[in-house]
């Protein structure tokens, strides 16, 4: 199992677009991922097809302290609708994937405010309560809202990687270093957990100033820097809680959805394989009993 929070400190960089990109090439190579909506404005939890009136979400998760087990998953484990839709598989030989979604609710902002009075369990509560499902889950994907405060530091903690999402431009690129900066000073604390996987430039464009700042990007980080970029077709699916490749023949679908792909690959894909491919016969099993429950 691989756990990868989606992070930045910088506000619309794009976290949420990164992390449904990935969940839908991840599932398309046939792996099972868990998307952890962290952020209170619960926009990956829509756009993954959840409705607004979610119960038993990860507000409730965090505020008491709930460990999650194949007992009570389906209480709070939703299935996205993605998980059905008629979707080309990245890699034929792979069974299909599927997307289960721990929902974000407004009531994080409030869960967070009281995480800060627990002095003893304010930063590891989401770690101890994945800890009895996480290894069901080929991967998991953390969207974190853009703070370090304690609902994105609880997924730091739970991660064992981080992808920094920044945009082409002066300020966010500025954010980055002053992001890793923090994520440092946690793997310190937790044996070198998590380190950063990689750094998405999101969203360049054929703009001069967004080329040039990319280009900052790249030649600050080399080879630890993949760009994503600007397309139609992201924006549509996104705005219509739809995967990329349910829009067919629209221009830029197929595009963006390859963009994804080699993202993917390159920053944490491999190892992922890998991973699903050395499941042993338990672990099946009892992935099967908590995706018959959700």
């Amino acid at each position: 199992m691989v756990a990868v929070a989606i992070a930045n400190q910088k506000g619309g960089v794009g976290k949420t677009t990164v992390t449904l990109g990935l969940a839908e090439v991840a599932m398309s190579h046939g792996l099972r991922v868990l998307v952890v909506d962290c952020d209170p404005q619960a926009n990956a939890s829509a756009g993954l097809g959840l409705s607004t009136d979610t119960k038993n979400t990860l507000a409730d998760v965090l505020d008491r302290e709930i460990e999650l087990s194949s007992i009570n998953a389906a209480e709070y484990i939703t299935r996205s609708s993605w998980s059905v839709s008629a979707q080309p598989m990245a890699n034929k030989h792979a069974t299909p994937g599927s997307i289960d979604v721990i929902s974000a609710h407004p009531h994080l902002t409030n869960v967070e405010t009281h995480l800060a009075s627990d002095p003893i369990g304010a930063c590891d509560r989401l770690d101890r309560s994945l800890a009895g499902i996480a290894d069901t889950y080929d991967l998991i994907l953390f969207d974190c809202p853009p703070s370090v405060g304690l609902l994105t530091i609880n997924a730091l903690f739970a991660a064992d990687r981080v992808i920094v999402v920044s945009a082409p431009s002066a300020w966010s690129s500025d954010g980055v270093q002053a992001f890793m900066q923090n994520v440092d000073r946690i793997a310190a604390r937790r044996s070198g957990q998590p380190h950063v996987a990689g750094i998405i430039v999101n969203n360049v464009g054929r703009t001069r100033d967004g080329r040039f700042w990319e280009s900052e990007i790249i030649e600050r980080y080399k080879d630890n820097v993949v760009s994503i970029a600007s397309r139609a077709a992201i924006a549509e699916a996104s705005a219509m809680s739809t995967p990329l490749s349910d829009l067919g023949a629209r221009p830029g679908a197929a595009e963006a959805f390859q963009n994804f792909d080699e993202v993917f690959l390159h920053l944490i894909g491999l190892e992922v394989g890998e991973l699903s491919n050395s499941r042993d016969h338990s672990h099946n099993m009892t992935a099967q009993s908590i995706a018959a429950a959700v």
